[in-house]
């Protein structure tokens, strides 16, 4: 199997073995692609980025050759007239065909923003920062495109560091952590979570005076270097410390169900529905309930409570609507994953709430495996909306003119605007692959490219997209 690695020397490795992948151009070719996340790159693009500003006379025949000479390295036993399966012809260009394990690049974002507990995140960041081998791409670093994808990747690699400190704190290790979260503040002294963290694990080990004397450092830093005094949030710690109200968990705060449990908090202002969804949970693996609130206020008093994965939020409810605490919930440090639940699926709120940032929509009289798999999808980073939601909603705003709706979808091949119907119609990505015939982490990447292309966050945005501009009928197959 081929194997690519960027964070650190580029190299292409054949189960094992590093392949000869030609000189500097030639190798940035292939670094190009890879940057470009499975995309197909415009020869074009390919000639003004690997030759910026002074193109040779046979730049498009000298890319040709380049990628003629790739492909034998990555397939040496491909037929001369078999259609290659690794870099493969994207009219106008070229796109690299790999799965995310087989770049470590891409392994590595996938693993950064995934969720979960505590100890799953600190699992999962640690895998994560495990993958570096040194600084990103620093061989093309006088290329302009590699010069940002090498600062993008260092960004996500910084979140790493914090993310797993942050977990790490929540499991009780803040003694190991003390020297890192030191070093990492030091050497990044205007980030804000850097401050936090290390001051955080100084009071956590009983060094309240190195902690409060960590603020000070920051906050003399912070005025010496752009003139404004700490952050509300690093003053809020500072007043917390002073007055000993710091929460101070002893070890994991998840319960003892057991690792990879999934905690939802149910929000439901009728009882029997409450009892029901509670019923549904207790008795489905993986799955716990987190607790449970008759109304919007009771479910943002029970997020900060209770620390949930996933908010199972009933949009109409009284004295504070779901829609208006889903936003207040979304808007919170660190939130959890909203999943709203509607009786009739078509409510105008729900179109509110799907641009406000919910992770999916499930009718009240959905079976249990349906908003089981919406509850999954949401842990998961993903979004999943309710087929008969998405025509029983969206019906009423098809078509519709919205000054903050996304980009038309001018540009996008024939492929993908298969998947974006298929994604509309709330299926899944492994029922798309099975309808489409291709590998679900294929679908996941083609996804992913919808995402960046339209630029737009998350997979109910997408389902926005296809019925705003008419890609999809709703009702019609």
């Amino acid at each position: 199997m081929l194997t690519f690695t960027a964070l650190g020397p580029f190299q292409v490795w054949a189960d094992g073995t590093p392949l000869d992948l030609g000189g500097q151009r030639q190798r940035a070719v292939l670094a190009r692609l890879l940057v470009a996340g499975g995309r197909a790159v415009p020869v074009h693009t390919l000639i003004d980025e690997l030759w910026p500003g002074s193109p040779p006379a046979q730049a498009l025949s000298t890319i040709q050759g380049y990628v003629s000479r790739l492909r034998r390295a990555l397939e040496p036993g491909r037929a001369p007239r078999e259609e290659a399966g690794v870099l493969v012809s994207a009219p106008p260009g070229y796109a690299l065909r790999a799965g995310t394990a087989q770049v470590d690049a891409w392994h590595f974002e996938s693993l950064v923003k995934s969720g979960g507990p505590p100890a799953r995140v600190w699992a999962a960041m640690e895998s994560a920062l495990a993958l570096w081998r040194g600084p990103a791409l620093a061989e093309f670093a006088e290329l302009s495109w590699a010069s940002t994808e090498a600062g993008r990747l260092e960004e996500l690699r910084l979140i790493a560091v914090e993310r797993r400190a942050d977990a790490g704190l929540a499991l009780g290790r803040a003694t190991s952590l003390v020297a890192d979260l030191e070093a990492h503040a030091s050497s990044c002294p205007l980030r804000e979570e850097a401050w936090r963290l290390w001051a955080v694990a100084l009071y956590r080990t009983g060094r309240q005076g190195d902690a409060l004397a960590a603020l000070r450092r920051a906050r003399a830093v912070w005025r010496d270097e752009l003139g404004l005094d700490l952050s509300a949030g690093l003053r809020r710690l500072e007043a917390d410390m002073l007055a000993q109200r710091l929460e101070e968990p002893a070890g994991d705060p998840w319960p003892a169900a057991g690792e990879g449990v999934l905690r939802v908090l149910v929000a439901d202002d009728q009882a029997l529905v409450r009892a029901g969804l509670r019923a549904m949970l207790d008795g489905e693996a993986g799955f716990a309930p987190a607790g449970e609130a008759a109304d919007g206020e009771e479910a943002i008093a029970a997020v900060q409570e209770t620390r949930p994965d996933v908010v199972l939020l009933d949009i109409r409810m009284p004295r504070l609507d779901g829609l208006a605490a889903a936003r207040r919930i979304l808007a919170g440090r660190r939130p959890p994953k909203v999943v709203m639940m509607t009786t009739f699926g078509s409510d105008e709120n729900l179109y509110a709430a799907l641009r406000a940032g919910v992770s999916g929509f499930v009718l009240k009289t959905s079976p249990p495996e349906q908003i089981l798999a919406a509850l999954r999808a949401a842990a998961a980073g993903d979004a999943l909306i309710d087929p008969a939601v998405t025509t029983r909603l969206i019906s009423a705003f098809a078509g519709r003119t919205d000054p903050a709706s996304p980009p038309a979808l001018a540009g996008l091949s024939d492929d993908r605007l298969d998947v974006l119907k298929l994604v509309a119609r709330g299926l899944t990505d492994r029922q798309i692959g099975r309808r489409l015939a291709l590998p679900e982490e294929e679908v996941g990447l083609a996804v992913k490219s919808l995402l960046e292309h339209l630029a737009l966050v998350d997979r109910a945005q997408l389902v926005m997209a296809a019925y705003e501009s008419g890609l999809v009928t709703p009702g019609v197959e």
